[in-house]
């Protein structure tokens, strides 16, 4: 039988949420194998005169261990 167990993983971008999530799964994957999900806790945008400059997420990534 497999444990899964989560990491939380904080990750940004320039471009979007979407490229901050793939960042965040990216950034998992070097240190972690078996991730089966990654869940967006949270999101934020970092403005700079009335402009988005970097989109942030906090992401959840769930793997499993004992396989």
């Amino acid at each position: 039988m497999a444990i899964t167990k989560v990491i939380e993983v904080i990750a940004s971008s320039e471009k979007s949420f979407d490229d901050a999530t793939k960042n965040a799964l990216e950034e998992a994957s070097k240190s972690v194998n078996n991730i089966t999900s990654i869940y967006v806790k949270e999101m934020n945008a970092n403005v700079t005169n009335n402009q988005i400059v970097s989109y942030a997420v906090n992401a959840k990534v769930s793997f499993e261990v004992g396989k």
